[in-house]
């Protein structure tokens, strides 16, 4: 039996990642997404929390015994040094159970879900086959996640300015999904289409 097909799947925040991530777990495909991964790491008594604690302090362990997730975004965005040590600590642990994850499917493709996979290049560019990128205008990305509960426009933007820029994906990905006002059966059709041509498998 042939290997499964590794689809690395980005897009900056709010360009509608998560929506095409489900459509090709509809297509048959295997979803591994890395946030998830960084989330069970950070929650109390995750894998992560004492490794955390002794590097960033108390101060950055919340009442529950979990990361406090808001206190540490603030300090990775301000601090590059900050950020730095938090994914030395996460990285290689959301690698392996990656690995872990891929070993366990029978899928013919594994989608792993990496919001910076063009950030992070060295670490993730090897394990995925293809790239492909959700893509659409920022100001569209801001929209979509003041949707959220507790985000602002300022808050936004922050995170934007964090993650590569739309040229720095788009001249990394082998597909590009353009997210940008289509319906979201536009979206899925768009989506059915690259699944056919890119995995050779029929939807």
């Amino acid at each position: 039996m042939s290997p499964p097909l590794r689809i690395g799947l980005t897009g900056g925040i709010g360009s509608g990642k998560s929506t095409v991530a489900s459509t090709l777990v509809e297509l048959g495909a295997t979803l591994i997404d890395t946030d998830a991964i960084a989330r069970s790491l950070t929650l109390p008594g995750g894998a992560a929390i004492d490794e955390i604690r002794a590097v960033f302090g108390l101060g950055f362990i919340a009442p529950d015994g979990g990361l406090d997730r808001a206190r540490m975004r603030a300090a990775a965005f301000a601090d590059a040094t900050v950020r730095h040590q938090l994914e030395a600590i996460l990285h290689p642990r959301i690698g392996r159970e990656v690995e872990t994850l891929g070993a366990a499917s029978n899928a013919p493709v594994l989608v792993l879900d990496i919001p910076l996979l063009v950030e992070s290049q060295r670490r993730w560019r090897a394990r995925v086959d293809r790239v492909w990128l959700v893509d659409c205008a920022e100001a569209l990305q801001i929209e979509r996640v003041l949707t959220r509960p507790g985000w602002t426009a300022d808050a936004v933007r922050a995170v934007i300015d964090q993650q590569a820029s739309r040229p720095a994906r788009r001249g990394a990905a082998d597909a590009v999904i353009h997210n940008q006002d289509l319906s979201l059966a536009e979206l899925g059709h768009t989506v059915r289409m690259l699944w056919r041509q890119g995995t050779g498998l029929r939807p």
